[in-house]
Formats: C-alpha cells, structure tokens, sequence
C-alpha cells in the first residue's frame, strides 16, 4: 500500500477517534481487506481495516458478528471502535508465539461458546464469508434435523455454483460435491440444535496474546454446527491442535467428530476454490469423497 493510502487511513481514523493521527502502518494477514497498524496522538494504537468497494453492510456484519461473540463471554474479542460501509476500526491487540496453554484455553473456551443456543441457523441480518454473502431462509431453520439440508442448500450449494462459475472446481470435482449435497443427511452425524459459531475459524483469525488469553478476529458468526469452527481450526493447521481439541472434548465431548471432518472442511475448501481456484477444486472434491466414504 502506498504512503498516500496509508496517511489517508490514518487521518479518517483521527477524525473518528477526535486524537491527531500520527502514522499509519500496512499490516499482513488478510486475503481481502487492507488492514493497518494506526497509532494516535494521545498515545493509543488502534487497528483499520478497509475495502473497496465493499460489498453492502460488510463491515457492519463484521461487527454484529464481533459483538455477537463478545456477548456470550465465552471467546476475547476487539473491542468495536467504529464500522463504516468502507472502514473498520477495532482495538488493537498485540500479539505473541502460541502456546499449548493458550491453545487448551482456547478449546474450552470454544466448547462454553458451543454451548451457547442460537435461535436458528443463521443470522438475523446480514452474513458473509470473506466478500461473498451467505442467506438465511425465511422463515428459518430451527430444528436440529434441519441442519442437513439446511447447510447443503444455503451454504455447500451456493459456493459450489461459484466455484463453478469462476472455473475454480472442475466438473468431476464439482459432482462430486452435488452428490454429498444429495446424500447429507446420511454423513451429517447426530443431530445439533443450532448453537453460536465464529463460523470462519481457520488458524489466521486466531491472536495469541502476551497475557494468555487468545482473541479471535473476522468472524463470520451465526447460529451453526459447532463442529465447523473446529474442522476450520484443524485444515488449516492451528498451532498445537491437539491440545486445544484435547481440552475442548473434556469440556464437551463429540464422539466421531473426526470422521466428520471433510464435511466440515468442505465449507471452508469450496469458497477458496470460487475465489482463488488453483489446488483448492481438486481439495473440494477429495473432501466431498472422504466425508462420503466416512
């Protein structure tokens, strides 16, 4: 990002916070927005991320989401400064190495959210996963044996026809998909009445911190199965996994999670596949075939 962008970033920051701005700095770790460090007159450090054009009410979502989570008190989140159609300002939270205290914390923390009930799966208003944007039926779905086709309709399917669209999934591949879809019910496991999720937790939207106590970042939060924000964690290699389900299952226990993994997973592989294409096709069909073989 150049310094022009950057100084302009940090002056609507100031001018949101009533401080001077002082510099603006671009941070990595996101795959859509531009994100900065923004360091103020009076001392505090806020992070900004920004997109555009951005889609309608991407950043307000983002922030029910974070509120949302934050409600539940079970999961550290930032603190929402201000969310505007192009801009989001949050807390900043500094960060550290993960640990496998951090990491069993964490999966606790994550089983108490779990256990946290949603009225339906989900949400109220506006949703997205990265830019694309994810509905809610109406009238919604309540009932755990719902789930199933709920999540090949509204969520598999729709992800599918963009990866298709785009020429991220081969047709194989994309049969492949359809024909878990058409057979969900059977691989879906016991039913799971709709409970709060961070819906988009791969290892990325997690800020191990100084002080023991991890924060989460980006959700796309909602009433769902709680097993996809521990498929999410799993694919994408979360430091000391292990210990973090390990902890999680003491607290809540979910016999044959593992198998259903892939199905999980699949959420998480297809959206990559409709954006970035690449390896992500061929991994959306395999994990379509290991849920089905499971």
């Amino acid at each position: 990002m150049n310094d022009v962008r950057a100084t302009d970033i940090a002056r609507r920051v100031a001018a949101l916070t009533g401080a001077a701005p002082v510099a603006a700095h671009p941070v990595s770790g996101g795959e859509i927005c531009a994100a900065y460090r923004v360091e103020l007159g009076d001392g505090r450090t806020v992070f900004t991320k920004t997109l555009r054009p951005s889609p309608p009410h991407f950043f307000a979502a983002e922030a029910v989401g974070l509120d949302l989570l934050r409600s539940t008190g079970a999961v550290a989140v930032p603190a929402v400064l201000a969310a505007f159609p192009d801009l989001l300002v949050l807390e900043w939270v500094d960060t550290a190495a993960p640990s496998p205290a951090q990491a069993e914390r964490l999966g606790r923390e994550l089983a108490t959210l779990h256990a946290t009930a949603a009225p339906h799966y989900g949400t109220q208003g506006p949703l997205y996963l990265g830019p694309v944007p994810l509905d809610t039926p109406a009238p919604p779905v309540t009932e755990p044996a719902g789930w199933p086709a709920y999540h090949a309709e509204y969520r598999l399917l729709p992800l599918l026809r963009l990866a298709v669209d785009s020429g991220g999934i081969d047709a194989a591949d994309a049969r492949d998909v359809e024909r878990l879809c058409g057979s969900i019910a059977n691989v879906a496991g016991p039913p799971q009445p709709p409970a709060v999720i961070h819906g988009d937790l791969w290892a990325g939207n997690i800020l191990w911190t100084p002080d023991g106590r991890p924060h989460l970042i980006d959700p796309a939060a909602q009433g769902g199965h709680p097993e996809a924000d521990l498929a999410f964690l799993e694919g994408s290699d979360c430091p000391h996994f292990d210990r973090l389900i390990g902890a999680y299952e003491e607290v809540r226990p979910l016999p044959g999670r593992r198998a259903r993994a892939p199905l999980h997973q699949l959420h998480h592989v297809l959206i990559h596949a409709a954006l970035f294409g690449g390896a992500y096709g061929p991994e959306s069909g395999a994990a379509a075939r290991a849920a089905l073989a499971a």
